[in-house]
């Protein structure tokens, strides 16, 4: 879209001409944009959704073939069902929107993961159960039941969310309820602050624009928040902030994080207890498409390589800082040691500006990580 903006509200006038460019056509959502930049960054990576036996779903098969034929075999086509598509509406300076079609999504059930599948897998990561309709019914049922069989199967559990429309079932339903039933079984949960606020903060968040939410957040409420969660079941939190960077908070029950899947092992003395807060880093923006998953992938890889939750929470919002440099959602995705280079050769990143009090400075290979208050600082950490 070309020009600049103040807001959505000046693009969408009735009856106006708004010159917006080419169109790019990208592959989206958790599986694609996460699993693509995992790909990207040399971790190994399967790739499960479903899709339609439309024209979207052949493109679909077709864009994963060219990163690699093996990343599409994963995939269940449904015939008779339309592939899920969003149209991403991305002003320069605005944040994105989403036009969204959820498709054979809502018809995702725990059954279509084989156990086979699950046995194969070191981590298990899955994405956007508020746009799956099968995943948020009945108090999450399915949802519960798809992450318990990945724990069963000995894989380490990450999930993420989605913010779903307000006025539609997935934002009506008992969020607090379905996270209950369903934390207990994940290892790495990973959401935004919006989406959190939305589901355990409702009234807050129905208050507040982006912008108002963005200076309403403070140390005190990511504590408060990940609090909550991590007693609801989670062993790791990880809560993306936007332009802000990452939060993360973890359990100090060193035995809950040896329960913590295939890589468990060693966590213990780095991981537990934990408060750290990573910005992130200066980059020209071109587009925020696939940020947060891209974050996240840069995470899990860093989690799979047995880092510390320092260099993971660096690889992460390195990640997503490289994503933003495209317009698209894993084009600018490095590997994983280029990544690494860039930022031991000084890539600057954003301060903390007034968003986290009583913080210390915690330099690590070329960045800084930031120690909250109720950081335990692991023995190992130096």
């Amino acid at each position: 879209m070309r020009g600049t903006h103040e807001s959505l509200q000046d693009v969408f006038v009735p009856g106006k001409l708004i010159d917006i460019g080419p169109a790019v056509l990208a592959t989206g959502g958790a599986v694609a944009n996460t699993g693509l930049a995992l790909f990207r960054l040399g971790i190994p990576a399967r790739l499960m959704g479903k899709i339609g036996d439309d024209w979207f779903g052949q493109t679909i098969l077709g864009i994963l073939r060219q990163h690699d034929p093996s990343l599409a075999e994963g995939m269940i086509v449904s015939p008779g069902e339309a592939s899920s598509y969003s149209v991403v509406i991305n002003p320069p300076g605005i944040d994105r929107m989403f036009l969204h079609c959820t498709g054979a999504n809502d018809t995702f059930a725990s059954d279509d993961v084989s156990d086979e599948a699950l046995r194969q897998v070191g981590l298990f990561h899955f994405g956007y159960p508020p746009l799956m309709r099968r995943m948020y019914e009945d108090d999450g049922t399915e949802l519960a039941l798809l992450m318990q069989r990945a724990k069963r199967a000995g894989a380490t559990t990450s999930l993420d969310l989605a913010r779903p429309d307000p006025a539609s079932d997935a934002g009506r339903a008992d969020w607090r309820n379905i996270l209950k039933r369903v934390l207990p079984s994940v290892d790495l949960f990973l959401p935004s602050i919006e989406e959190i606020m939305f589901m355990l903060r409702r009234e807050q968040y129905d208050t507040l624009s982006s912008n108002e939410l963005s200076a309403y957040m403070n140390a005190e409420l990511l504590s408060e928040l990940t609090d909550e969660l991590i007693g609801m079941g989670a062993a790791v939190v990880a809560l993306k902030l936007g332009e802000y960077g990452l939060y993360l908070r973890t359990t100090s029950d060193e035995v809950r994080l040896a329960e913590a899947g295939r890589y468990a092992p060693g966590l213990q003395n780095e991981w537990a207890g934990r408060e750290l807060y990573a910005p992130c880093f200066k980059v020209s923006v071109a587009g925020t498409t696939g940020a947060g998953d891209c974050t996240i992938a840069g995470f899990l890889a860093g989690f799979a390589q047995g880092l510390s939750p320092e260099e993971t929470m660096i690889g992460a919002v390195g990640t997503g800082a490289c994503n933003v440099e495209r317009p698209d959602s894993v084009s600018g995705i490095v590997p994983w040691e280029a990544l690494r280079e860039r930022v031991a050769a000084g890539w600057r990143q954003h301060g903390t500006g007034d968003l986290l009090s009583g913080f210390e400075e915690n330099p690590r290979e070329g960045a800084v990580v930031w120690s909250g208050p109720n950081d335990a600082k692991g023995e190992n950490r130096t």
